[in-house]
């Protein structure tokens, strides 16, 4: 099966080795369907998001809860790595012709289809691991200093710590996802094709505990796999000290529905009852929740910064 001609089918357009996809929260927000919970945590415009990846088809890990076709995702070998400004402005134009779809549902709200097909913020994350991409400060700072652009945000497993600390300009929010307490459920869950895999995502920790920028631990929750080890939890939280927790509940969708069951997905309140275990004692404040994403949020107490974000480039 061809891999691009797989992901275009699923939705994706591409540009090199980038691709955008209109995610279902953008349909959502403009047919008056509600918003993404970062719009509610944080305050980025839903409808104005453009989620976007520059490594579609490579990942150092092979999620067992991903939604995407992680068998396909490997490790680059010297691919023609497609420029920032290239992939960027052709991507813009992809997601609108997308969207264009949306312009005759008697659903869609005029007022905001008319304001998203101009995106402002920014997502580095929908297929892939983008902090393989050898170009990505560069994308950073070209998205930073766009007219117009409300936020960026750059969402990593934690396999390559030495890029993180690479960044000359760094985004709005880094997201640090978490999958497991301790390293032989990581094996188990994330299936990392690199070596030394647990200690690279605890560098990574390192790094979020200081970056002078927002940042955001997020734990995926999956009943009978990584609701355990309360303890192990605390640690890795308390190493990352970022400015957010998220214990968010997995979704049954996509390709994971033949890696995992039905039976792997929590409840709001499980996930509630389970963060609460692993934040009591820890220097965070419950923050927020989102029903439909069955989400929660806590806010560092040690590291005190505004949950709502500024706009970057007027």
């Amino acid at each position: 099966m061809n891999k691009t001609s797989e992901f275009e089918r699923m939705g994706y357009r591409f540009e090199g080795t980038g691709s955008v996809e209109i995610c279902r929260w953008n349909k959502n927000a403009i047919t008056g369907r509600g918003v993404c919970y970062k719009q509610k945590f944080y305050g980025v415009p839903t409808h104005k998001c453009m989620e976007f990846t520059p490594s579609t088809l490579f990942c150092n890990n092979n999620c067992v809860y991903c939604w995407r076709p992680s068998e396909f995702l490997t490790i680059p070998k010297n691919p023609d790595w497609t420029e920032p400004e290239v992939m960027v402005e052709s991507l813009i134009k992809k997601r609108k012709a997308l969207l264009m779809g949306f312009k005759g549902n008697p659903k869609t709200n005029q007022e905001l289809f008319k304001e998203a097909v101009e995106p402002t913020h920014f997502a580095i994350s929908l297929s892939g691991e983008p902090t393989l991409y050898p170009k990505l400060s560069r994308l950073i700072e070209y998205l930073n200093n766009r007219k117009g652009t409300f936020s960026t945000f750059l969402v990593t497993n934690g396999q390559c710590p030495e890029t993180l600390k690479g960044l000359k300009t760094l985004p709005t929010q880094i997201y640090l996802s978490l999958t497991a307490p301790n390293s032989e459920l990581y094996k188990r869950i994330s299936v990392p094709l690199e070596r030394g895999a647990w200690e690279l995502l605890m560098d990574s920790c390192k790094f979020l505990s200081s970056v002078p920028t927002r940042t955001v631990s997020r734990i995926t929750l999956m009943k009978n796999m990584n609701m355990v080890d309360v303890k192990g939890w605390k640690d890795i939280i308390e190493a990352s000290n970022a400015h957010f927790i998220e214990f968010k509940g997995y979704s049954w969708i996509g390709f994971s529905r033949e890696r995992l069951q039905l039976s792997n997905v929590p409840t709001l309140e499980e996930v509630k009852e389970f963060a609460s275990e692993v934040m009591e004692g820890l220097d965070f404040e419950y923050m927020d929740e989102d029903k439909k994403s069955r989400i929660v949020v806590y806010k560092n107490r040690s590291r005190p910064i505004d949950r709502f974000i500024r706009i970057i480039n007027e």
